[in-house]
């Protein structure tokens, strides 16, 4: 199995509940496709570079994973009917750092 980040942008209009069942969706459907979710942070509303879907915001959730193929797949067929979601990314690397947060805050 590989280690993989994977950034999913929704839609900024989502309320705080839909943003939830976003999160747990992804969650399970790693954990339930031979995968495992080692972490997920919320990055929260963000401005875009670029409109996408004429949307100038997104809220970000970022997920670190170990999966393989089928869980990879599992995620591009979901995220392909899944109207909320605007834009996503993964990337796969060999090793993966768990402590680190992008965007977290500063003490």
């Amino acid at each position: 199995m590989a280690f993989y980040e994977n950034t999913i942008v929704a839609k900024q209009d989502l309320a705080e509940k839909e943003i939830k069942i976003i999160k747990d969706t992804y969650n399970e459907l790693i954990n339930n496709s031979s995968g495992k979710v080692l972490k997920v942070e919320e990055w929260g509303l963000l401005n875009l570079a670029n409109k996408i879907k004429n949307y100038r915001k997104g809220f970000y959730i970022h997920y670190k994973f170990e999966g393989d193929k089928k869980t990879l797949d599992a995620i591009e067929k979901k995220i392909k009917v899944d109207g909320k979601i605007i834009r996503n990314l993964t990337v796969k690397y060999k090793k993966l750092d768990i402590k680190k947060e992008f965007f977290g805050k500063e003490k």
